[in-house]
C-alpha cells in the first residue's frame, strides 16, 4: 500500500491573506501619502509626525470596522443560504438528491455514477455535501468578520509605522523625498513577500502596488504643496 498523499494548497491561506495584505498595503500608502502631503506644506517635523501617527490612529480603526461590516455581511448571506439549504433538506430531500446528482452530470460524471455518489455522500453528510458542491462553502473559504478585523487592524498598523519610522531618520528638508522613497521600497517588498506566500509570481503584484503607491504619494505632495503655498 502506498503511503497517504498529504496536500496543503494555498487557497486555505486566502482569507488572512488578504486581510493582510490590504491591511499592510492600506497602512504603507496612506500614511505616506499623509506624511508627503503635509511634510509639502512646509511644516515642522513634530507636526508630520502628529498627522502620522493620528492617520495610523484612525486608519486602523477604519480598516477593523470596515473589514467587520463587510465581511459580515458576507457571513450573513452565507448564513441565509445555509439555513435555506437546511429547510430545503428537511422538506424535500428527494428534490435536493437530484439537484445534488445534476450537479454531478454537469461536471462530467456517468448520470448512473453521479446518482450514486449523490446518494453515498447523502447519507454521509447531506448538509455539508450541499454546501460544498452547490453553494461553494467549505472551511477555509469561510467569512470570519473578527478575524479579518483584527488582522487588518494589525496589518495596517505595522504598515504605518513604517513611513512614521523613516520620518524619524530623515534629514531635516527632505522628509518628503525619503519617506516617499523608502515607502516605495516597503511596498514592493510587501507585494513580493505577498505574492511569494500566494504561491504567484512575484514581478507583477510588486509592479502594480509600487505604481498606486508612488501615484497617491505624488498626489499628496501635489495637493500639500498647493495648499501650503495657498495658506
Amino acid at each position: 500500500m502506498h503511503p497517504i498523499h498529504r496536500e496543503t494548497h494555498l487557497i486555505e491561506r486566502i482569507g488572512w491573506l488578504r486581510a493582510a495584505v490590504l491591511g499592510a498595503n492600506d497602512g504603507i500608502i496612506s500614511t505616506a501619502s499623509l506624511v508627503v502631503g503635509v511634510a509639502a506644506a512646509a511644516t515642522s517635523s513634530s507636526e508630520v509626525l502628529v498627522a502620522g501617527v493620528a492617520g495610523l490612529v484612525a486608519g486602523a480603526m477604519s480598516m477593523a470596522a470596515g473589514e467587520y461590516v463587510s465581511v459580515s455581511s458576507q457571513a450573513d448571506t452565507e448564513a441565509a443560504d445555509l439555513a435555506r439549504e437546511r429547510r430545503e433538506l428537511a422538506e424535500a430531500p428527494e428534490s435536493e438528491l437530484d439537484e445534488l446528482t445534476t450537479i454531478y452530470i454537469k461536471r462530467g460524471i456517468d448520470p448512473a455514477l453521479a446518482r450514486q455518489v449523490a446518494e453515498q455522500l447523502t447519507a454521509k453528510d447531506a448538509f455539508a455535501a450541499h454546501a460544498r458542491d452547490e453553494l461553494g462553502l467549505s472551511a477555509h473559504v469561510v467569512a470570519r468578520p473578527v478575524q479579518a478585523a483584527l488582522t487588518s487592524a494589525a496589518t495596517f498598523s505595522v504598515g504605518a509605522s513604517l513611513p512614521l519610522a523613516i520620518v524619524f531618520l530623515a534629514p531635516a528638508g527632505w522628509t518628503s523625498a525619503v519617506v516617499s522613497g523608502g515607502s516605495l521600497v516597503c511596498l514592493a517588498v510587501l507585494g513580493a513577500v505577498s505574492a511569494r506566500v500566494g504561491g504567484a509570481g512575484i514581478w507583477k503584484p510588486t509592479l502594480r502596488v509600487t505604481f498606486w503607491g508612488a501615484l497617491a504619494m505624488a498626489a499628496s505632495a501635489a495637493i500639500g504643496a498647493l495648499v501650503g503655498h495657498a495658506v
